[in-house]
């Protein structure tokens, strides 16, 4: 095939080659000189093959000589089709509206007809649409909450009466339930450290350092919680030094850290625990805990449109924050004025601001690591909540505040 055959088509008498009628009507034994269509040029064993192009003459303007423009041809409308007849004829048609019709039959005869004029050019059946035509808004979505909310209601009951029911009928019990959270806690921790940053935190000093922190927190107070996290980031030091020296530092920073940020402030619930309404006083730290984060997410669900934080987590917004405040400061005044002996509603409305103020920030803490880990969650112990760290955000740097404030406010019982 010769590239250069592809092009604008010819005057008359300019190509050869081309087989098809001339101007008398009959088809010759060879080649015809002619105009020819555009396309490639074919040789004679070749044409019986193929279907040559139409000769499609231009319309003449108004008053003028069609049979004077038929050497310059224009391509427009319908090309050719091909139909069988019953008398076995060929039939080779040429219309004024320049449309080609080639039809063989299989006896291989031909006839020439020549049908009534046509239209020029051919209207698509199927138009393609304009682009800038107005297309049909889309419906807007529904909001989603993102998780499982039936997996997560069925699985904060769940945990709301395992707490409630060692709270106030064995002290000692509950104890025993803030060491196994802090256990299970440090070992998704350290496990997702290993995992996304090949940090190796030493879990066995954490873990037994960690339930020895709680129990002396209970049994002698913030003094014995001080002992225990020291002794805890001792033996971490210790511990580490049996492996190769590559990554010490950074394995037993986030090792100390691992001590302080979970079993260490999960001490002072522990330590709250002691007084005589020990019991009144966790609940009041669990429940005012809840509702914040129960007030953020109901609000900023469904009226948040200004982001709080949106490069530490792009769900939170200021619409949210305002509702975790409302929300803990009317708990926080029924719990001081009507659960907590000597306490008043005004120290239930300063409660309840420092706890959504602390809830919110350890949760965007919590949002920072998992973030920095590339991680959504720190585990899939809960179903609809993760991990055990991710429903202590909140409450571990609540707990301190909690602890603090109630001292203050109504002594240490």
């Amino acid at each position: 095939m010769n590239d250069s055959s592809w092009g604008a088509p010819p005057r008359a008498g300019s190509q050869a080659g081309y087989w098809g009628p001339n101007d008398h009507g009959a088809v010759p034994h060879g080649p015809v000189q002619g105009a020819a269509p555009a396309g490639p040029a074919y040789d004679a064993p070749e044409a019986q093959q193929t279907r040559p192009m139409p000769i499609v003459p231009d319309v003449p303007a108004h008053g003028g000589n069609q049979d004077d423009d038929r050497g310059a041809a224009r391509l427009g409308g319908p090309l050719f089709r091909d139909e069988t007849f019953r008398d076995g004829t060929f039939r080779d048609e040429t219309s004024h509206g320049g449309t080609f019709r080639n039809e063989t039959s299989p006896a291989g005869t031909f006839r020439d007809e020549t049908p009534s004029a046509q239209p020029a050019a051919a209207v698509p059946q199927n138009p393609e649409p304009m682009p800038d035509a107005p297309q049909p808004a889309s419906a807007p979505q529904k909001k989603s909450a993102g998780r499982d909310l039936t997996a997560a209601i069925g699985v904060g009951v769940g945990l709301g009466a395992v707490i409630i029911a060692s709270l106030f009928v064995v002290k000692a019990v509950f104890v025993g339930v803030i060491a196994v959270a802090v256990v299970v806690g440090l070992w998704e921790l350290t496990s997702r450290l290993q995992e996304r940053k090949g940090i190796k935190a030493p879990l066995v000093p954490l873990a037994v350092g960690g339930a020895a922190m709680v129990v002396a927190g209970y049994v002698r107070g913030a003094e014995g919680a001080w002992v225990a996290m020291a002794l805890t980031a001792l033996a971490v030091l210790v511990w580490r030094m049996t492996e190769p020296p590559e990554g010490y530092l950074k394995d037993v920073t986030a090792g100390v850290f691992a001590a302080f940020y979970v079993p260490f402030l999960a001490t002072f619930v522990a330590m709250m625990l002691t007084a005589d309404d020990g019991a009144l006083r966790v609940m009041t730290f669990l429940l005012l805990t809840v509702v914040s984060d129960t007030g953020a997410y109901a609000v900023g669900w469904r009226f948040g449109k200004h982001k709080l934080a949106p490069r530490i987590s792009p769900g939170k917004t200021r619409e949210g924050l305002l509702g975790a405040v409302s929300f803990a400061m009317v708990v926080g005044a029924l719990c001081m004025e009507f659960v907590i002996e000597d306490g008043t509603w005004w120290q239930g409305l300063l409660l309840g601001l420092a706890v959504a103020v602390s809830a919110t920030l350890g949760d965007l803490g919590e949002s920072m690591i998992k973030r920095d880990l590339g991680i959504k969650d720190m585990g899939t112990l809960l179903p609809g909540h993760g991990g055990i760290m991710d429903r202590l955000d909140s409450l571990l740097p609540t707990a301190p505040v909690v602890w603090l404030l109630l001292v203050l406010f109504v002594g240490s019982g």
